[in-house]
């Protein structure tokens, strides 16, 4: 079993943090966004890790080789040209089953069902209330899928797929990209996976479908915090091992043991990376990045990133009775 991630793309919605380093190393709950990724493809025996990097991809390799003990292929995406162009880069490597994921995918599945899966490919879905603003699939009868939909007008398909894929055969999805390129099927520019796949299927191809519980967004600042939020709720709170004195803990939270925090209030749903300082203040709903220093001030809804400072002030005040201070 072979993985392909691309994760080659910007990541323009979580500018500024992503001039400095490439969306899958975004930290939520303690841990980079691309390490929840690889550990969500647990229980699945995998060959070969191939990562589609561009922008600041260097980061990447690194980041790989200092923390895991896995078979890894880098691969440049040097033109933004889409999600097909990206899984054909790395053609020379692919045979037999492959599994694509998208690494700003995070969700939770029953992934081991690909191990026993007998049909040409499965497709992981979320039902949605409203899928106006997702790309769907609809299902025959049987349960496999007949069409992919880009944004439907309609209410009528409502299973939004998340960005996880598994084909039995890489070369027919090979095949089929090399078909959607040759005849240029895109949309503004971009080869969408999804037409390869309908291409797939329009030549006979089985497709089935499994439904995720949860499919978590990482794509911008608010939904990052809400991704935060989740994690912290579900395992990766570390409250009940923190003990300092002049810190109150409101959680969930996760705080690195190496952290320095001195008389602060720290939560709910808050992450502080390893080697930050904090000092005199309030953080909520917030993740303070790796080296950061934050100092007399009040925190929410915020992203700090790595070796950033963060210095506010207090403030002497003497007001008449009945006033109102307005920052």
């Amino acid at each position: 079993m072979k993985v392909v991630i691309p994760m080659a793309g910007f990541g323009k919605r979580l500018r500024p943090l992503t001039y400095s380093r490439p969306k899958p190393l975004v930290n939520i709950a303690g841990h980079p966004m691309l390490k929840h990724v690889i550990d969500s493809l647990e229980g699945i025996d995998i060959d070969e890790y191939i990562f589609i990097v561009g922008y600041l991809g260097d980061q990447i390799q690194e980041y790989i080789n200092a923390n895991y003990d896995i078979k890894a292929t880098f691969i440049e995406q040097k033109e933004m040209i889409g999600q097909s162009h990206a899984i054909y880069l790395a053609r020379e490597h692919l045979q037999g089953p492959v599994i694509v994921l998208f690494a700003d995918t995070l969700f939770e599945a029953n992934v081991r069902a690909i191990n026993t899966a007998t049909n040409d490919g499965v497709i992981y879905v979320k039902e949605v209330d409203d899928p106006r603003s997702f790309g769907v699939v609809r299902l025959d009868e049987q349960g496999y899928i007949t069409s992919f939909i880009e944004k439907p007008p309609t209410m009528d398909n409502k299973l939004a797929v998340i960005g996880l894929y598994y084909v039995r055969e890489s070369e027919k999805l090979l095949a089929a990209i090399e078909k959607q390129m040759a005849q240029n099927i895109a949309r503004n520019g971009e080869y969408f996976i999804a037409d390869a796949f309908q291409i797939m299927i329009n030549e006979g191809a089985r497709l089935s479908t499994e439904q995720v519980g949860v499919w978590l967004d990482c794509g911008k600042p608010d939904a990052l915090l809400e991704t935060n939020q989740y994690l912290l709720r579900h395992n990766a709170d570390n409250s009940t091992d923190i003990h300092n004195d002049t810190v109150m803990i409101i959680p969930p939270v996760y705080i690195h043991p190496s952290a320095r925090i001195e008389h602060a209030i720290i939560g709910p749903y808050t992450t502080i990376s390893a080697d930050c300082e904090i000092r005199d203040s309030i953080i909520r709903d917030s993740i303070v990045d790796s080296s950061a220093v934050v100092t007399n001030t009040i925190l929410v809804q915020s992203l700090i990133g790595r070796d950033a400072r963060v210095v506010g002030r207090y403030r002497t005040l003497n007001i008449s009775d009945t006033s109102t201070l307005i920052e």
